[in-house]
């Protein structure tokens, strides 16, 4: 494949006289053959490598870090002046809890998130776009008549089980009141019909088979495996887009981004899994209930312009040849930034000193800032003392505060020797064990 070149400019400067832009993070990106790529953005050009022998360079202007690889204890030390750190993190919030902390995410001047206050947003990341969800559903006769043959009216489909969000504990409680169908490794208690479909690469495709199967469900459960505002995935979009119901729980603010009032059922809306049972219970058995929560299928069906607006305004695709992917529009925004940011530095010399030197851009606790996990049903209180969510994410979640603060420590310490990292992690810990 060729590589982005990005949207063209008039930038005449060779490749020795370019901004460079290093991908710190190796393991999945960059995403060019070679080691290094010319990018022309709007801007200007800029060189981008993965070629760490550059790191120290004074031209290399920016350090791209991938979200799920990036580890306090690895970061480069000491941190030069004259460099910005740039985090591009489209995962789940469970992959680095680190960045939802303030002294994590305050490390980086600019961000790529699934949050929209985040500086390059990736919010509707597995949203193709308004035809996507407005494919047609499944006929209710035939839903119907799946239901006839033995079939439950609700879908579980997991095979990740042990996440912060904690989601198998609620859908076990809510097995007990609704006949649910669970084909995947957690609460797994039916067998899909094929080999063929019991492939979990079939699953991740979009295979038409599987997508054919799983369409016939009235409601798919629609947990996501970790709670922060914004982050939606394949879980909500896909049922919307095969017309199930989602029986959603994930982001708290998911109803900014539906196509109308009525497209989905919101677990938290609901005092209990019995109730939510109940109400499930209803719709199967009222069809004309039910299809309300499909009229945004219909041809002026998506009513919410907050959405439709979102849709128009972003510049990269979803798979869509003609749009650069959102990988290459971050690589360009960062491009961007760094080109003016060199403009304002010349100038700040030139005037020596006149024009103010360009401010730190730094990111916002909202840029990610996800909350403390918390058990999928009950409270702490109610869990036993060996729990292993308890004992993982609980953890987890406030280890991570520790790592982005003895790492910021590190930086205003000038500090070059990784190694130290621990005990800095140490000193923060007895400061705490002291203050309780």
């Amino acid at each position: 494949a060729a590589s982005y070149r990005g949207p063209g400019n008039n930038d005449t400067r060779s490749n020795k006289a370019l901004p460079i832009l290093l991908w710190w993070s190796g393991s999945l990106f960059p995403h060019f053959p070679g080691d290094t790529e010319r990018i022309d953005c709007r801007r200007g050009s800029c060189l981008v490598t993965r070629s760490r022998r550059v790191a120290r360079h004074r031209r290399t202007k920016a350090l791209i870090f991938y979200g799920t690889d990036f580890r306090a204890y690895e970061a480069p030390l000491p941190r030069l002046p004259h460099q910005t750190w740039a985090l591009f993190h489209e995962e789940s919030p469970m992959n680095n809890y680190v960045l939802s902390h303030s002294p994590g995410i305050r490390l980086f001047n600019y961000t790529a998130t699934f949050r929209r206050e985040s500086d390059y947003p990736l919010t509707l990341q597995w949203l193709p776009g308004t035809a996507y969800l407005r494919a047609p559903a499944v006929p209710l006769a035939e839903k119907d008549a799946w239901r006839r043959k033995g079939y439950g009216p609700v879908l579980y489909m997991q095979s990740h089980c042990d996440v912060p969000s904690d989601r198998d504990r609620y859908v076990q409680e809510l097995m007990k009141y609704i006949q649910v169908d669970s084909y995947g490794k957690c609460l797994h208690n039916r067998e899909l019909p094929s080999e063929r479909l019991r492939d979990t690469s079939t699953a991740t495709t979009e295979d038409s088979e599987f997508m054919t199967f799983i369409a016939r469900y009235k409601f798919h459960l629609a947990l996501e495996n970790a709670i922060c505002d914004d982050y939606m995935t394949e879980k909500l979009w896909r049922p919307m887009h095969l017309g199930a119901v989602p029986v959603y729980r994930g982001s708290p603010a998911v109803q900014d981004w539906m196509p109308n009032n009525l497209s989905i059922i919101l677990i938290d809306d609901f005092d209990s899994p019995q109730e939510l049972a109940k109400y499930l219970d209803f719709l199967d058995k009222n069809g004309e209930e039910y299809l309300k929560y499909l009229e945004y299928k219909n041809v002026d069906g998506i009513k919410n312009q907050f959405l439709l607006e979102s849709l128009e305004k972003r510049e990269w695709g979803v798979n869509d040849m003609t749009l650069p992917n959102y990988l290459n529009g971050f690589e360009c925004f960062i491009c961007d930034k760094e080109n003016t940011r060199v403009k304002e530095e010349q100038e700040h010399k030139k005037s020596r000193g006149k024009i103010p030197a360009p401010r730190p851009h730094i990111a916002q606790f909202k840029h990610m800032g996800c909350p403390m996990p918390t058990p999928g049903f009950g409270s702490v209180g109610d869990l036993s003392e060996g729990d292993s969510w308890k004992e993982m994410w609980l953890q987890d979640y406030w280890q991570s505060l520790d790592q982005g603060e003895a790492l910021t420590a590190m930086i205003h310490h000038n500090e070059s020797h990784q190694g130290r990292f621990w005990d800095y992690m140490h000193e923060i810990f007895l400061k705490r064990t002291r203050q309780h």
